[in-house]
């Protein structure tokens, strides 16, 4: 068995994706329209980000569920992107909209970390290799 899909239910699809190109440079693979949801697929390497409507999530988990919040602590998951150039991949993030967490610092082993959280309140952590 082998991860796929990383799906993140967020309330505007097309302005998630615009964010993350601009802010960690991911490339769009797919965007599909439905009368009743938006499907977004981003190229991550081997696993798959994506991104579907609030509106999905509503039809799929009938019995409720706790959408991501800016104004609230973020959800215990996170994101993480390995990048040659953490400080630089903060900056192009923070000027791209996502809310500074931590910045940049080296942890035991040698990594350098930074958190962020995106314009969904998703928590996104940027990492050494």
């Amino acid at each position: 068995m082998k991860l796929g899909y990383t799906i993140i239910w967020v309330n505007d699809v097309i302005k998630t994706v615009e964010f993350y190109e601009k802010a960690f440079g991911l490339v769009r693979r797919t965007l599909k329209e439905t009368d009743k949801s938006i499907w977004a697929e981003m190229e991550t390497g081997e696993t798959t980000l994506a991104f579907s409507a609030t509106s999905e999530a509503e039809t799929l988990f009938p019995s409720g569920f706790r959408s991501h919040d800016p104004a609230q602590p973020p959800a215990l998951m996170q994101l993480s992107f390995v990048t040659p150039d953490v400080g630089t991949a903060y900056m192009k993030a923070i000027g791209a909209g996502a809310k500074p967490l931590d910045a940049p610092k080296a942890i035991p082993g040698g990594q350098t970390v930074a958190r962020v959280r995106d314009l969904n309140g998703v928590l996104v952590s940027l990492v050494s290799a």
